[in-house]
Formats: structure tokens, C-alpha cells, sequence
């Protein structure tokens, strides 16, 4: 046992020196380093990671909402990658196939609702958003729709051709998304975020997007009926696009149920009322089914939960539980039709997209969900779960518990009477100089996140079950009476 722990000794503090010297962290305060450890993961099994200390923690985040089988079946699907890599290391999809990505697309197309039949495979899911709003713009242009802007910049363009193309309906490039979501960092998906804060410092960012109010019902009206929110929210996403110009929007890019903001779920007819609209003014309805894809929901697509019918869904994380860099973009055959013509192409393409291995992985992934009842599991412990987290709900600071499957969001608020959230001052004591450090040192990773309001988002492996649950609530209640001390003092 000794030599077990000055092994770990020895290594955390080599790991923490060239992490300091050499790692430069995602959306992470690197200053904060200075006199700080780095938190350094070496392990896991089941919902659960071991640090280079050897401390446990418990996963309630799934990584990024992402390791849906949890940590267990690494030799499983090592396994599967193997056998891949002896078989085919690589080829790309520039123009050739291999057998992975040919099942894979098939697997995925299977598994997809409705028509959603063709699979474009990228790298992640920024990199799905970014290519998903390619897509749509080629699209229409595929299908014959040009402007007249696009004929004056050629000097061979006939007269008669310019005629009609001034007759013409403007290209069309825009896209709509709500307030608070998030949908990637490249800068096409980051145009599309909406979220100030981590759109600001790239700014001027790719024209035009227009954001429009998310499905968060806690701070509207409490005497409204979930029929007048849905109205609303549907009158003004039809004003944004009227506003834009039907004819020059090509998608509508929404979650099922949104993260960003903690957890947010549609009301009763609101996806019916968004696909009426984008047929009625011919624009592509995208699904970002990153997060809710293969399980999240309960479901292999929010979609299907929600009866949404997109034309277009982007999937990533749960697509390999994250053993694997994969995501994609699944379509319909209608939007796939335009590109069917002998010389007609989608022009974009990602070097390792559909990579055969990545591919090997995301089928033996699906394989384990099938054999394991990982979405059955989702369905049947749902309501225990929120029954759990609910006894949150008697903390004085803990205003709303919100989400579905399994996939939660806490908001924290200063009045549960009249729901008064933080100031930005307050935030940054609560979520950064306390939250987060003593969420970590009770032994639990989560969110503290205050990019809306601030919520706790809680979104474990779909392996979890009670006694994950009961381990959650009792570490989110011993922190969060902490936390009401600290704000009260």
C-alpha cells in the first residue's frame, strides 16, 4: 500500500509541474494555476474517476454529458479498436468508403425517426453545427436559388440571365438559435451560440443570426398557462423571421431540451408550432442532438421523444459515449436530393471524418447500449431520479429542479418567494470562489454554471442508478447548506 501511494505521490506532482508548463486547458482560468493544483483525472470505472492522489469522485456529469455507458467497457471497445486498426488504420471519406462508416451510417439511419436517412460523419459536435448550417445553405442554393448579387459578380452573366436572377429570391444564409444556447466554438457554430459571453471576444462573427427566446418557464409570468408561453413563443420566432426576410433563412437550430441555462424543456405543442413555421416559410429545422442523442432523453433522439421531425439533426458525444472523436450530421433524403445530381457535391469535408476507427468504436458503443438495456434503464429510473434530486428542492437557496432522463439542472436563487437570482458579483463568489472547489472536495463533479441563471446541471452516465442518486443528492446537500451560510453571511 505504501509503495502504491508514493507511486501516486510521485507522479501527481511530475504530472502537475508538466501540466502547469505545457497543457493549455479548455474554457479553463489558467491563471488560477499559480498556487492552485490541477485537477488531473487517471482513471474510472463505472459512474466514478480516480485523480493522480488516488481520490475518488463521482462523474455527475458524464464528462460533458457525454459518457453515456460510463467508464467500465474501455477494454470492450479497446478491443474493437484493435481489430480495426490491425484491419484498417485509416482512410478517409474524400471520395471512398470503408465497411465501419458504411455500417455506422446505416446503424445510425436505423435508429434515426422518420426520414432522417443520410449520415455525413465529422469529428465532434462543433464541428456537426458548423457543417449542419453548411449544409443548409448549400442546400438551397443546390436546388436551384440564386441572388441577384451572386450574377452581378459574373462578368459572363447574359442579360436575360440577370433579368431573372433580380426576380430572383435572395440567397438564403441566415440562421435562427435561442438565447442562452450553445452550439459549438468553431466560428460558424459560435455565430449561431447563444451565449454573449464566449461569442463577444470573436466578434465580428459571421452574419446573420438571430436569437430568440428559449423554453425557460421558471422566470415568466406565474400566472401564464403553458398554452400562452407556447403562443409566445412561437409568434416570436415567427416574427424573427419575418423580420429577417423568409426568403433569405436557411435553418432553425434549436436542442430538444436546451443545456445552456440549465435544462430547459419545451412546453406542450411548442416543437408542432416550429415545424408548422419552417414548413410554412420553407426553412430547414435543425435538431442539435449532441448532448440528447443515443440515450441522454431516454430515447436514441430527443427528437423522437418530442415528435420534432427535423430536417437536419447534428449528434456527437453519446454517438461513442466519448471513447471516440466522432460526430455527424444526419439528413433527410429530401435535403439530400439537391446533391444527388451528377455533378452536384456538398462541398465540405473533414480529414478525419468517419474515421474507421472512431466508426468501430461508435458501432461496438451502440452494441453495448442495446445489450445492456441503456435506454430502457434511462425510461424506468427517470422519475426516481428526479424524486431524488427533488429533496433539494427544501434548501432555501435551491429554487427550481428542472430536465428529463438524465439530464438535470438545479437553479439557485436569493428569494424562493419571488425568485430573485444573483447579481454578477454574487455569482462569481457563489459558483467560482465556493461551488465549484467544495463540489470537488466533497468528492462529486458537476457544473456550476451561470451563463443564464445559475443552475447546477447533473447529467451522470446512463449507468447510474439509485445509489448513484442517493450519492449525488447527499453531496449537492451538504455543499448547497454550505452555500446558504456563505451567502447569508
Amino acid at each position: 500500500m505504501l509503495s502504491i501511494m508514493v507511486v501516486h505521490q510521485v507522479d501527481a506532482l511530475s504530472y502537475q509541474r508538466l501540466a502547469k508548463e505545457h497543457l493549455w486547458m479548455h474554457f479553463t482560468r489558467m491563471g488560477g494555476f499559480e498556487t492552485a493544483d490541477v485537477p488531473i483525472i487517471v482513471r474510472g470505472d463505472g459512474c466514478h474517476l480516480e485523480d493522480a492522489n488516488g481520490r475518488r469522485y463521482i462523474d455527475a456529469l458524464a464528462g460533458l454529458f457525454s459518457v453515456n455507458i460510463g467508464y467500465s467497457f474501455g477494454e470492450e471497445i479497446g478491443q474493437a479498436a484493435l481489430e480495426q486498426m490491425r484491419e484498417l488504420p485509416f482512410y478517409t471519406n474524400w471520395s471512398y468508403a470503408h465497411p465501419r462508416a458504411i455500417e455506422l451510417a446505416a446503424e445510425v439511419a436505423s435508429l434515426a425517426p422518420g426520414d432522417l436517412n443520410r449520415v455525413f460523419f465529422c469529428s465532434g459536435g462543433s464541428e456537426a453545427v458548423e457543417s449542419a448550417w453548411k449544409l443548409a445553405r448549400q442546400y438551397y442554393a443546390a436546388r436551384g436559388e440564386t441572388s441577384a448579387r451572386a450574377a452581378l459578380a459574373e462578368p459572363e452573366t447574359r442579360h436575360d440571365e440577370l433579368v431573372a436572377s433580380l426576380h430572383a429570391p435572395p440567397r438564403r444564409y441566415k440562421a435562427i438559435a435561442r438565447h442562452i444556447a450553445y452550439h459549438g466554438t468553431t466560428l460558424g457554430a459560435l455565430s449561431i451560440n447563444g451565449i454573449s459571453a464566449i461569442r463577444a471576444p470573436f466578434e465580428p462573427l459571421i452574419p446573420e443570426v438571430r436569437h430568440v427566446s428559449n423554453t425557460n418557464r421558471y422566470h415568466r409570468p406565474p400566472d401564464e398557462t403553458e398554452a400562452e408561453f407556447t403562443r409566445f413563443l412561437l409568434a416570436e420566432l415567427e416574427q424573427a423571421i419575418l423580420a429577417m426576410g423568409p426568403d433569405t433563412v436557411c435553418l432553425v437550430h434549436m436542442e430538444p431540451v436546451q443545456n445552456a441555462g440549465g435544462c430547459f424543456t419545451p412546453p406542450e405543442g411548442y416543437w408542432r408550432g416550429v415545424r408548422e413555421l419552417c414548413d410554412r416559410y420553407d426553412i430547414l429545422l435543425s435538431a442539435d442532438e449532441v448532448i440528447t442523442a443515443f440515450g441522454r432523453l431516454g430515447h436514441w433522439f430527443g427528437s423522437e421523444k418530442y415528435d420534432i421531425r427535423p430536417d437536419i439533426v447534428t449528434i456527437a458525444k453519446g454517438l461513442s459515449s466519448s471513447y471516440a472523436a466522432l460526430g455527424g450530421v444526419v439528413a433527410t433524403e429530401r435535403v439530400m436530393e439537391p446533391f444527388l445530381g451528377a455533378t452536384s457535391m456538398f462541398s465540405h469535408g473533414i480529414t478525419f471524418g468517419g474515421h474507421p476507427v472512431m466508426c468501430a468504436i461508435a458501432l461496438k458503443n451502440i452494441e453495448i447500449m442495446k445489450r445492456e438495456r441503456i435506454l430502457e434503464q434511462v425510461r424506468e429510473n427517470e422519475d426516481a431520479f428526479r424524486a431524488t434530486l427533488a429533496q433539494l428542492l427544501d434548501i432555501p437557496i435551491v429554487g427550481d429542479l428542472r430536465g428529463t432522463g438524465y439530464f438535470w439542472a438545479i437553479e439557485l436563487v436569493k428569494d424562493k418567494d419571488t425568485r430573485e437570482t444573483f447579481s454578477d458579483d454574487e455569482c462569481e463568489k457563489l459558483l467560482r470562489g465556493y461551488l465549484s472547489d467544495a463540489l470537488w472536495d466533497a468528492g462529486m463533479i458537476c457544473r456550476a454554471d451561470d451563463r443564464g441563471d445559475p443552475v447546477i446541471q447533473i447529467s451522470p452516465p446512463l449507468v447510474a442508478g439509485q445509489a448513484e442518486f442517493d450519492e449525488i443528492t447527499g453531496i449537492l446537500g451538504e455543499v448547497l447548506a454550505g452555500a446558504v451560510q456563505l451567502m447569508r453571511a
